[in-house]
């Protein structure tokens, strides 16, 4: 019998029509395009307006679009795995409702909270029922509102994040193609520098807490950008070393939209020139969660069966990690 493999058999996207632009940003807080383009590689990033919508929305939108252009069945779905740091509730499980929206009524479903990773880490547990015969399609998605958690008078933080969401159906491959390798890491030291302090159990919310602005995202930009520099190159270069790849043989690297630094020495420590690097962090900004599959949905059409992508991510926790995956169609 042939060995299973995971792989990526149809992608779709939604973003808001909203474009928040980095000249809108100076109304805000005391910045300029130029400053903004230089150190993030940011212009426009996306936001969700509209009372009463939250990620839910974007990732039932990001699901419709792929079950549209694939012409897939929504009551094949076995499981619907929601990859968000914003989910729309607590307890109530975001991935539920988006699954009983699209109509994946004999799929089970929940949320995978990584932050930035966390579509990574989904990748990685889609591709594990998917090896292990238990389940025949799942469907991961990648979405987060984070404009509902950012404060707009932050300078460290309002220029990099937009709203977005994106979406990946696996399925299993017997030609060898999809999920071929990975590495994931995580480390606690990570939530002094990057995490939202109130809300949780430690610090639930009081009058105070709300007052003192700890329910929006807090991050120190130095030490999350030398980690996220060094780890993301670290666990690239890791996907090659152990594959026995050189630079030639990557088609695509397919790094998270956080700065465009960081892409850029990613890329420099794999070797491969900015020809093979996607990006839109231009038109969106950092998506959290959303970022890897929106870059697929954009490049879907570029992209060849037999194809090496190279995805790299690196977030809040602090997680981190790398997948090796060979792409299963022609568009």
């Amino acid at each position: 019998m042939t060995k299973i493999t995971a792989a990526i058999s149809a992608v779709g996207k939604y973003v808001p029509d909203y474009i928040l632009t980095n000249k809108e940003l100076e109304t805000y807080v005391e910045t300029n395009d130029e400053w903004i383009t230089s150190r993030t590689g940011i212009k426009e990033r996306r936001i969700l307006k509209g009372e009463g919508l939250g990620t839910s929305y974007m990732a039932i939108k990001a699901a419709e679009d792929l079950l549209q252009k694939s012409k897939g069945n929504a009551a094949e779905i076995d499981l619907v795995i929601v990859a968000t740091a914003t989910p729309d509730l607590p307890v109530a499980s975001t991935a539920a409702y988006v699954a009983s929206k699209i109509g994946a009524v004999n799929a089970f479903s929940y949320d995978l909270q990584a932050a930035c990773s966390s579509f990574l880490y989904g990748m990685s547990t889609a591709a594990s029922y998917i090896e292990s015969g238990r389940y025949k399609k799942i469907l991961l998605i990648g979405a987060d509102k984070m404009s509902s958690i950012i404060d707009y008078k932050d300078r460290a933080t309002c220029i990099i994040f937009g709203d977005g969401a994106g979406a990946a159906l696996f399925e299993p491959n017997h030609e060898g193609l999809g999920l071929q390798d990975e590495y994931m890491r995580s480390d606690g030291i990570g939530r002094d520098f990057l995490r939202i302090e109130a809300g949780g159990s430690i610090m639930p919310p009081t009058l105070d807490t709300v007052k003192e602005k700890k329910h929006f995202v807090y991050q120190e930009g130095k030490t999350v950008f030398k980690y996220a520099v060094s780890n993301m190159a670290d666990v690239s270069e890791k996907m090659l070393t152990r594959n026995n790849l050189t630079e030639e043989d990557i088609q695509w690297l397919v790094p998270h939209q956080a700065n465009k630094r960081i892409i850029e020495a990613t890329a420099k420590r794999v070797g491969v020139g900015s020809e093979k690097v996607m990006m839109n962090i231009h038109k969106y900004g950092n998506t959290t969660s959303a970022t890897l599959p929106l870059l697929l949905a954009d490049y879907e059409e570029q992209l060849k069966k037999g194809d090496n992508l190279i995805f790299a991510a690196f977030g809040g926790g602090f997680t981190w990690g790398a997948i090796y995956l060979k792409w299963a169609y022609n568009s």
